[in-house]
């Protein structure tokens, strides 16, 4: 396949570099971020597997799979890359025994000093990244390169379709895509991927294990703020925190004893909401903050990270967001897994398969505009055999589609064999 899109692409890239050298400055990790952008990393003395994982919820999909992978290969150093500094404190809370770096900014020599230092024996890559040269540098180096959980959504589609021979010779040294579903490998193929390398596994997000004492930290923190009726809004987009703020105010005037927890997607937003939850004219405590929650707490505002579970197992419903604006929604199975009922707005492309599964199975409510939300949330508190209907069929849909894991875990293990 014509090396000449890849050319044309780093030329470009190395034009634009400046650009992106500044705006990847806010995802600075440690004073070698620089360094490592430019893919000047450190040697390991074992063997590496490495996996790719661009920001904080492909390592959470990627943390079963990758700490059954180091339990069965203690010989082995797993190093993870993130392309966000969220992404790099999730690693080093999940996965304290990997060795986290910054992706390098995909420029030839940056991806060829990469590989080259770190000469994994095996390259995974989480979902959808797709980095022409960083692919390239490994399939030179003779390094394996298995795309894990793959998936494509039909924005990623488009937009890649717009440069489809750079992404296609990408795509041609790709040795396995592990896709979460039909439509995704569909996608893929569409793109350029050979149809003889990919297997189609099923999502390793159904194979979601809390931990064992997640329910019993819930419990505690619930206790804490007496016999309320609890809602989450969990991973809200701008545009969002001020309808679903309306709708909680909506709530109080039936419901007045009712805690709304407000979980921004992105930690950059965290003060800007605090500001506006503060100027609705709410009582509220912020969790990063040690604040407690009183009786006249009406807003949590939870601006921590990796704490998601706790949050969905202390609520009892779940308003899952990214979908009130056409963000394209976010995980449903989480809420799924620990038996929260769940409800969404209409944007949900970015997880139609699973939302649709869900639909099915009668373990979904939908809303097309957030003033449904108030009435939806009070059916959901005064008849709580409703809900428990809701969560026991999201999690059948769950229950059912696992088994991803173990698939993916085995074809991962193909690589690693003597």
């Amino acid at each position: 396949m014509s090396a000449w899109p890849r050319y044309l692409y780093s030329g470009l890239l190395a034009l634009l570099s400046p650009l992106a050298k500044k705006r990847l400055e806010r995802e600075r990790v440690n004073e070698l971020s620089e360094r490592q952008r430019a893919g000047h990393i450190s040697p390991s003395k074992k063997e590496v597997i490495w996996a790719h994982c661009a920001s904080v919820g492909e390592v959470l999909a990627a943390e079963p799979l990758l700490k059954q992978l180091q339990d069965r290969h203690p010989d082995k150093q797993l190093v993870v890359t993130t392309m966000t500094a969220t992404g790099a404190a999730q690693v080093k809370q999940r996965l304290p025994e990997a060795r986290h770096y910054l992706l390098p900014l995909d420029l030839p020599w940056n991806s060829d000093r990469f590989i080259h230092t770190l000469k994994p024996r095996l390259a995974l890559i989480f979902e959808t990244e797709i980095w022409p040269n960083l692919i390239h540098s490994c399939k030179k180096m003779q390094v394996p390169v298995m795309i894990a959980n793959g998936r494509l959504s039909e924005k990623a589609f488009k937009s890649y379709r717009k440069i489809r021979p750079l992404v296609a010779a990408a795509l041609s040294e790709v040795e396995l895509i592990a896709a979460k579903s039909d439509a995704d490998a569909q996608r893929f193929i569409q793109l350029g991927f050979p149809a003889e390398r990919m297997q189609v596994t099923g999502s390793i997000k159904y194979d979601l294990q809390p931990p064992e004492d997640l329910q019993d930290q819930a419990d505690v923190l619930r206790n804490t703020w007496g016999p309320r009726p609890v809602w989450i809004a969990a991973s809200t987009h701008e545009g969002e925190d001020g309808l679903l703020l309306e709708a909680h105010q909506k709530l109080l005037e039936t419901s007045p004893e009712a805690l709304l927890l407000l979980v921004p997607r992105h930690p950059q937003r965290f003060d800007a909401v605090a500001e506006q939850i503060k100027a609705e004219g709410f009582s509220f405590s912020r969790r990063s903050l040690e604040q407690p929650v009183h009786r006249q707490t009406q807003v949590y505002l939870c601006d921590t990270l990796g704490e998601m579970l706790l949050f969905y197992a202390t609520a009892d419903i779940a308003f899952v967001a990214g979908s009130l604006v056409p963000i394209g929604g976010h995980n449903l199975l989480e809420p799924a897994a620990l038996k929260t009922p769940i409800i969404t707005g209409p944007h949900l492309k970015n997880f139609a398969d699973i939302a649709e599964l869900l639909r099915q199975a009668g373990g979904l409510r939908e809303i097309q505009e957030s003033s449904e939300l108030p009435d939806q949330l009070m059916q959901l508190f005064e008849n709580p055999a409703q809900g428990q209907q809701l969560t026991q069929a999201a999690f059948e849909v769950v229950k059912a589609n696992r088994g991803a894991l173990a698939k993916q875990l085995q074809l991962a293990e193909t690589f690693l064999k003597d």
